[in-house]
């Protein structure tokens, strides 16, 4: 039966593990608890706001109105020949462990975007993307509830209007619709991707001469937790900013500025420039402020190091940003949800 708390704390409902609080907060464990929802008088005169794992949040105050975690489960091979396969899987399986159920299947295509946090039900909406893979790639359609009628509707991948960490539901449809599941076309035939990062890198590490998709998650779970912060233990939301996109003009004059500048030249002519390497050359990897940290292994990365506020979080990112327009003429956009 849908129970709708009051007054609860959300420090263990978002990774940055800010302790801040909210009106209502309801778990929505089936289908039938929505419809139940949208139903209800609560809801239907409160803010909200849909969480999943809570790994891409910063909250900087207490949220007035209902939060909605969504707990559906589920996962459902839908079709499958000799080449691919469509799996659909319930907006609020985990991610990672969406990631390893296909690489145990032998199901290609996501292997590169292992050790990601977050549910299934972000991965579209943030159109989520590590060592050269994209969700928009493997996408085939997602399901969603129209958040004021109940109704169900499905969005193909023209639909989402997928972008650079963006898709329809970040911005038009922000809080419109609450996604239910994600159908995703995988190949049974891998052509491993281990052309982008330190992938390679690491399988020489590995002593793997021809990587299967098992091995290409292993060498990215290595190089993700050799540098990134794991949040149940300090506190973080992973990448906090999107690596820019520059034209080639802007591109080579940095590059006469910075010759060791990092950047990856793009299908469109522009370049996306690492936004990690130009936050450490500004001199900020391991600066804090009232408790929050640029990371020391990854200047990409803000932490709650010390029961940091979301807002010293927030300020700590304005000042990286304004420190990296100042050396590079190139402005950082924040890539986390700011609440």
């Amino acid at each position: 039966m849908l129970q709708i708390k009051e007054n609860i704390n959300l420090k263990a409902f978002n990774t940055f593990g800010i302790e801040v609080y909210c009106d209502y907060f309801v778990e929505i464990n089936s289908e039938e608890d929505f419809q139940d929802l949208v139903k209800n008088e609560i809801y239907k005169s409160q803010e909200k706001l849909i969480i999943g794992g809570g790994s891409n949040l910063l909250f900087t105050k207490d949220f007035k109105g209902i939060v909605i975690k969504n707990n559906l489960k589920g996962i459902t091979i839908v079709k499958e020949n000799e080449n691919e396969a469509l799996l659909k899987a319930s907006a609020g399986e985990v991610w990672h462990e969406f990631v390893l159920y296909c690489i145990d299947k032998n199901y290609a295509g996501i292997e590169n975007l292992s050790l990601i946090p977050g549910c299934v039900g972000a991965s579209p909406m943030q159109n989520i993307g590590a060592y050269g893979v994209e969700i928009k790639e493997v996408f085939e359609q997602l399901e969603a509830f129209n958040m004021e009628s109940g109704e169900l509707k499905k969005f193909n991948k023209k639909e989402c209007e997928f972008g650079y960490r963006e898709s329809v539901f970040k911005h038009k449809f922000r809080n419109k619709f609450f996604i239910s599941s994600v159908t995703f076309k995988l190949k049974k035939q891998a052509a491993v991707n281990t052309s982008y990062g330190a992938i390679n890198t690491e399988l020489q590490a590995m002593n793997i001469v021809s990587p299967g998709i098992k091995d290409v998650s292993r060498a990215v779970i290595n190089i993700r937790q050799s540098k990134l912060p794991d949040p149940k233990v300090t506190g973080n939301a992973g990448s906090f900013f999107k690596n820019p996109e520059v034209s080639n003009n802007k591109y080579n004059e940095l590059k006469n500025q910075f010759e060791n500048i990092v950047a990856y030249p793009l299908e469109n002519g522009n370049y996306k420039l690492a936004a990690g390497w130009m936050i450490e050359q500004s001199g900020l990897k391991g600066q804090e402020y009232n408790g929050a940290a640029v990371h020391t292994k990854q200047a990409l990365v803000l932490i709650n190091k010390n029961n940091a506020k979301g807002k010293d979080v927030f300020e700590l990112s304005t000042h990286v940003i304004k420190r990296v327009q100042d050396k590079f003429g190139v402005t950082l956009e924040r890539e986390v949800n700011i609440i």
